[in-house]
């Protein structure tokens, strides 16, 4: 059994922020792919369903960010799961906007989401690394990732959003290259040949050589 952990902040305040584009990974994969309704349990809300044989909790802690272990850690404990069985979706401000990389253990980097996981669990766990982007500066990070992703972001999240759910099997199954080749399908298609080649240009002509007397073509003038 896999529990996939999305961080975010409960609320429509929060739903749109960079910070819940794990919220919203789970959303997908759960509309997808006919997950069951999401119910209130562990102190957030969960959905399951399955993936082939493979049997799936999503969850999304309500606990607010900064006291996600809470919730991560009492399903954990009910579900019987150790860190090795979970894996959370979080933003990433050290990745640019729609980049996604996989990481397995290791440091929280500053994510206070992480950093309650890794309290009450260990950091043992695989972590779906969402890019958001940076804003410049270290004091700008609490604002702007508690601020809803701009227009102009819409149009990649959606295909990265995509792109999660087609893969989200592979990644259950333990094929993190292949779970990253479906996002790599939606956000970066590798583009077909439609282009016409142009035909091949014609040779030049060559004049014909001069046959005629040079008398012949001074008289021509004066016709």
């Amino acid at each position: 059994m896999k529990l996939l952990i999305g961080l975010g902040n409960p609320g429509a305040k929060y739903a749109q922020n960079r910070h819940n584009i794990g919220f919203m990974a789970m959303d997908r994969i759960a509309a997808d792919h006919g997950f069951g309704p999401w119910r209130s349990k562990f102190q957030g809300q969960i959905a399951e369903g399955r993936f082939g044989s493979d049997k799936v909790t999503l969850l999304k802690p309500e606990t607010f960010m900064n006291l996600s272990g809470q919730s991560v850690g009492e399903a954990a404990r009910y579900l019987k799961l150790t860190p090795a069985d979970l894996i959370v979706f979080h933003d990433e401000i050290d990745l640019a906007p729609g980049k996604v990389r996989l990481k397995t253990g290791g440091g929280h980097a500053g994510h206070n989401g992480l950093r309650s996981i890794h309290a009450h669990l260990g950091p043992d766990y695989d972590r779906v690394r969402l890019g958001v982007g940076h804003p410049g500066h270290k004091d700008a990070v609490p604002g702007y990732v508690l601020h809803d992703f701009a227009k102009a972001d819409l149009d990649w999240l959606d295909d990265e959003l995509r792109g999660i759910s087609d893969g989200v099997a592979h990644l259950v199954a333990g094929d993190g290259a292949r779970f990253l080749n479906a996002i790599a399908l939606r956000t970066a298609p590798p583009r077909s040949s439609t282009s016409v080649p142009k035909p091949a240009k014609a040779p030049e002509t060559q004049p014909e050589p001069e046959t005629r007397s040079a008398m012949s073509r001074l008289l021509d003038k004066f016709r």
